[in-house]
């Protein structure tokens, strides 16, 4: 597995790193999430990305982690906890960290972000909205200090918000999810650009929008979804009969094209098993894509350059659907 300097960490981080999703009981039991981590770890990625929002993930990381010799890097968040969790009070702040140390099964933390800093509907970080500014800089600078968090940094999923953060320049990392991929390509205008600059680390989630890009939908596509508008039902019959021109698996082809970005430090699969960590790094080692595939992919982005207003933010393929809800 190659690796890639995350930004001004100093770092070096496999290209294709885990997301930690997945392995929690949201993807399956234990002993397959154990399978896949180890494996992953064979197979040379270094870098784990986790949070106490996704479900029992670091509990079941730090478990099938405990004892591992194998150096890696460990990434996660704050948010989720104590509930109710109160993201400008400094001893909710400390109970998150704390609790992760002690599931996580680790005296420091390696990379420690703020989740969704851009969604004050999510979580409301900052008393003062403009500078970005709030107690959890300071838990942060205390525990950068202490040894404790060796780096900081942004999960987001905004395409325009979390750029104003990123310009602050006191991050060290950016993961930046639902928005760079085959056909969402929104962290380009800014998000990108914006980390560029500060010589941020950046980490790419859902590079297959958990699952819209993972595998075909043909019928759904052609003749069904009524939720899908035409300009992305139209962008999808073209990315699908690309495929069928070049011969590259979907799944290979989102990730391979994120790859292709030597901006990018890492991006995230979402595997769940053994054999899907086996995939996804077969399909990263192939290396990036040629240069006329790629430009046939920004022409195929191009179809729908914008989120449609009205499109669903997972793309429920596969799953009912009862339209948008009435606010």
């Amino acid at each position: 597995m190659k690796t890639r300097l995350l930004g001004k960490t100093g770092l070096q981080v496999s290209e294709l790193a885990l997301g930690g999703l997945f392995v929690s009981s949201y993807g399956g039991d234990y002993d397959q999430a154990r399978a896949a981590i180890h494996r992953a770890l064979e197979l040379g990625v270094n870098y784990i990305d986790t949070a106490p929002g996704y479900g029992n993930s670091e509990e079941v990381l730090g478990k099938a982690l405990d004892g591992v010799k194998t150096p890696f890097i460990m990434s996660t968040k704050l948010g989720g906890r104590p509930q109710p969790f109160k993201p400008q009070d400094r001893d909710s702040l400390m109970f998150s960290v704390e609790e992760s140390l002690r599931i996580l099964k680790r005296d420091h933390i390696d990379i420690l972000m703020i989740h969704e800093p851009d969604r004050p509907g999510q979580y409301n970080w900052w008393s003062d909205p403009v500078n970005f500014d709030g107690p959890v800089m300071g838990v942060l600078a205390d525990l950068k200090r202490q040894g404790i968090v060796r780096y900081i940094g942004l999960g987001g999923t905004t395409a325009y918000e979390l750029p104003h953060i990123i310009n602050t320049g006191r991050f060290d990392v950016v993961l930046t999810a639902f928005n760079y991929s085959l056909l969402w390509r929104e962290a380009e205008r800014e998000v990108l650009p914006a980390a560029i600059r500060q010589g941020m680390g950046i980490v790419i989630g859902s590079p297959l929008q958990q699952g819209a890009l993972a595998r075909r939908y043909d019928e759904e596509v052609r003749h069904g979804a009524r939720w899908l508008s035409s300009p992305r039902r139209a962008q999808y019959i073209a990315l699908y009969d690309f495929l069928d021109e070049v011969g590259i698996p979907l799944a290979e082809l989102g990730l391979r094209f994120v790859l292709s970005n030597p901006h990018i430090s890492c991006t995230l699969m979402g595997a769940r098993s053994r054999e899907e960590v086996e995939q996804n790094v077969a399909a990263a080692e192939k290396g990036p894509l040629p240069a006329d595939v790629l430009a046939r992919l920004d022409q195929i982005a191009a179809m729908a350059p914008f989120r449609p207003f009205e499109e669903p933010f997972g793309l429920p393929f596969n799953r009912e659907y009862w339209g948008p809800a009435i606010a």
